[in-house]
């Protein structure tokens, strides 16, 4: 409602309301693209982003350029500042910084001379103090016969001066030194390559357009990081080639050599890292090592030292006698920043409008450009030399009638009526009769002739030339090649980054005398896993799987993390060995979460079961968990309180859970509804207060369900005795609780061995024979000798 305030305001064109949420679209996507295009995304066509761009530009301005003094930084920033770039100071200098660092930059676009931070993630110094100019490689691709004829320029923020708005740049610069950046709403991480081989591949796709991605991988193979590493090749980097997204496995270079003997005879092995993964922090990960030594989950390491210095990085990790050096260098690999996952995602501005390219597109769309600014760099070349033309035919026009010349000069009264009079006498134009009149008399000597002929003659040839081009399309990419070969020839070098097309194993697997192996893991979830033994006796959590096998490990908070039977560490149950926490052979993300169970992929049924402590359950496609990558995979979405108690293959078509008051459920599995991972599930059972579910079993219908106390006492019920409920339902009461303190400690499967764990760590073996089968209102028998205060703490299920 308008007041009448208001309405004379309204009609006095003062004020015009908005609908607020309007307004509030309208801003916000305004606001956004601003960050969009005016900061965080690069161009496609010269890969730089506008502050990054402003610098160049205003240290070609200053004159920086390589064979010139270097400058203070401070200078060129005031200069962005003033000129181009209406920011913060500190934007401007931690941008020219980047452009700067060898470690972060495959191709630095400027050199400086005093201190730019370093690899260890020390700050550079005050821009008062440091000192820059333009790098031969950005003078060279980027600003070389930069000009408003060749590119476009626009008023600056103040309209006092004109800035290009993109450079003409003769290489993608896109993909040589990649480029990282956050937007509203996006992002991008591209990596950065190497310029032989970017050459190469465009060469290859100008003279074959509608090469195929692996046609053009066989050119560019994969990133070229700056401080090298190892690429492990997956199918992550075939995808962000092909999509724009994906993710690649990026290791540091490690080697085992043999340290100087210490006391006695045996020589000490240790692990030499001289490369980290692209923007790993020496001294961080240096400390993350140290503090995974004094927590115990690191054992073996007698000594940790730095021994980098101006020739490159060396870290030398110096290993106690007898300690398995492949072992830690696997363990390393998988607790600390030595191995990283690297996301790609290439996205940029095409057109000013953010784009997902995939590594052609990133390729065509930069010939395509450089095209384009050829075709203006050859026309505005051909205007030129035939306006040279224009003026030297005018000049010998006038020396073959030397004489006339004079005569009409020196009557002249002044030098434009002289100019007059030689345009209508020699029928000269306007400017060849300027020209002439501004000639000194030296040259009308004949030597002076003989020059202005043969510059005639080359200005002929050149004008030819540069019309060829202009016209025939062959002959433009021809010399498009030939520039691409010497801009290789000039700045290209080798590649520092290795790509591995597989991943070998971290140690050769022994010989057990059969095809497959017996993996152990403790009740509390502690390797040793991998024995090389046959199966002599169950263990909790035990099961036979092959090396080549992947196992999936699920954690309390929900999230799966795959695990390669081949990294599990070999151990030979000798005495003195230590088990070690499967938890240390999983990257760095799952640190601090608590394991639920270890399942084989390969042995896991179509769908699983998940079911969480407070009885909210749900199934999901095992297909969901093929393509699991090392950095998890969150199952399913948890209330406050609440964590993740049971996952289960979908065996059978019954699932059965049971309550520590004895009350047992049992569902039909295919009435369970398969949601997605981001659901929390249905609501199972209802918990009274201090109640709790204990268990959870899936089997078929002839099965037993053994269900056993806190007291050590058991029985078996046919499941055919226990009633199908709907979800929610109250369950039914499955065992008779003699004592007031006594509960329902586990149920299992009666088919299945079971290990009742106490809470003195203490197991029994039990099997369904020993077990007596029973109904439902029968209390059960002792199935475990327990001492007094002994109870059941878990009953878990055996191979």
């Amino acid at each position: 409602m308008i007041v009448p305030k208001q309405l004379d305001l309204l009609t006095s064109g003062q004020v015009i309301p908005t609908p607020l949420h309007s307004e509030m679209q309208r801003s916000y996507l305004e606001y956004a693209m601003s960050v969009i295009v005016g900061r965080a995304l690069p161009d496609v066509r010269d890969g730089l982003k506008p502050v990054q761009r402003r610098i160049l530009y205003a240290m070609y301005e200053l004159g920086l350029t390589p064979d010139r003094p270097f400058r203070k930084c401070a200078r060129v920033v005031g200069d962005v500042l003033g000129k181009y770039h209406p920011h913060g100071d500190q934007a401007v200098y931690e941008a020219l910084v980047r452009l700067v660092q060898p470690f972060s930059s495959r191709y630095p676009l400027l050199a400086g001379h005093g201190n730019f931070g370093s690899i260890d993630g020390d700050p550079p110094a005050a821009m008062r103090y440091t000192e820059t100019r333009l790098a031969a490689i950005a003078h060279r691709m980027l600003l070389q016969n930069i000009s408003e004829a060749i590119v476009d320029f626009a008023p600056n923020f103040d309209s006092s001066q004109e800035e290009p708005l993109v450079l003409p740049a003769q290489l993608p610069i896109l993909l040589l030194n990649g480029s990282t950046g956050i937007a509203v709403g996006m992002a991008t991480n591209i990596p950065p390559h190497n310029l032989g081989e970017v050459v190469d591949a465009l060469i290859a796709l100008i003279d074959r357009p509608h090469l195929s991605l692996g046609e053009l991988l066989t050119y560019l193979p994969g990133p070229d990081f700056p401080t090298g590493g190892v690429i492990v090749e997956g199918a992550g980097l075939l995808r962000a080639y092909r999509t724009g997204r994906g993710t690649i496995t990026l290791r540091g270079v490690a080697t085992l050599e043999d340290m100087a003997p210490g006391r006695g005879r045996h020589r000490r092995q240790g692990i030499v890292v001289t490369e980290l993964p692209y923007q790993v922090n020496k001294a961080a990960w240096i400390e993350k090592v140290a503090d995974l030594v004094n927590q115990g989950r690191l054992e073996g390491i007698a000594d940790l030292r730095d021994e980098s210095d101006r020739e490159g990085l060396r870290v030398v990790i110096e290993l106690k006698r007898d300690a398995p050096a492949a072992q830690l260098l696997e363990q390393l690999y998988h607790l600390t920043a030595l191995q990283v996952t690297y996301g790609i995602n290439l996205m940029a501005l095409v057109g000013n409008q953010p784009r997902q390219l995939s590594l052609k597109e990133i390729l065509s769309e930069f010939l395509q450009f450089r095209e384009q600014t050829l075709l203006r760099q050859y026309r505005h070349d051909l205007a030129t030399a035939q306006a040279r033309q224009h003026v030297v035919t005018g000049l010998l026009i006038s020396l073959n009638a030397v004489e006339q010349v004079i005569e009409i000069v020196r009557s002249a009264a002044d030098a434009r009526a002289a100019q007059s009079e030689l345009m209508i006498r020699l029928g000269l134009s306007d400017r060849q009769a300027s020209a002439l009149i501004a000639m000194p008399l030296r040259r009308l000597t004949q030597q002076e002739r003989q020059e202005l002929e043969r510059e005639q003659a080359v200005l002929q040839g050149r004008i030819a030339h540069l019309q060829t081009l202009i016209h025939q399309r062959p002959e433009r990419l021809k010399a498009l090649k030939k520039e691409l070969r010497q801009l290789k020839k000039e700045f290209g070098d080798p590649r520092l980054t290795q790509i591995l097309r597989e991943t070998p194993a971290p140690e050769a697997v022994p010989d057990c005398g059969g095809d497959s192996l017996w993996l152990e893991m403790s009740y509390r979830g502690d390797l040793p896993l991998q024995t090389w033994r046959p199966w002599s006796e169950p263990l909790p959590l035990g099961f036979s799987a092959q090396t080549s096998d992947r196992l999936w490990v699920f954690t309390e908070s929900g999230k799966v993390y795959p695990l390669s039977v081949e990294r599990l560490p070999v151990t030979s149950h000798r005495e003195g060995d230590r088990d070690q926490p499967l938890l240390t052979l999983l990257p760095e993300s799952a640190q601090g979460e608590t394991l639920l169970s270890v399942i084989p992929s390969q042995a896991t049924a179509d769908k699983l079961i998940l079911l969480t402590r407070q009885g909210r359950i749900k199934v999901i496609p095992s297909s969901s968990l093929q393509n699991l990558r090392g950095r998890g995979l969150q199952l399913t979405k948890l209330k406050a309180g609440d964590t993740l108690g049971w996952v289960l293959p979908a065996q059978g078509d019954h699932l059965v859970l049971a309550t520590s008051r004895g009350r047992v459920f049992h569902f039909f599995l295919p009435d369970i509804p398969v949601l997605g991972r981001l659901h929390q599930g249905q609501a199972a059972v209802r918990l009274s207060r201090q109640e709790i579910l204990v268990g959870a079993i899936a089997l078929s219908e002839h099965e037993n369900v053994i269900l056993v106390t806190a007291s050590g006492l058991g029985k078996q019920v046919p499941l055919s005795l226990i009633e199908v409920v709907p979800l929610g339902h109250l369950g039914q009461l499955a065992i008779p609780l003699g004592q007031k303190l006594d509960r329902l400690a586990g149920i299992g499967r009666g088919s299945r061995p079971l290990a009742l764990v106490t809470t003195q760590e203490r197991a029994w073996i039990t099997h369904g024979e020993e077990i007596p089968i029973l109904n439902r209102e029968v209390m059960g028998g002792a199935i475990a000798p327990l001492d007094p205060g002994e109870q059941v703490q878990a009953v878990v299920a055996l191979a």
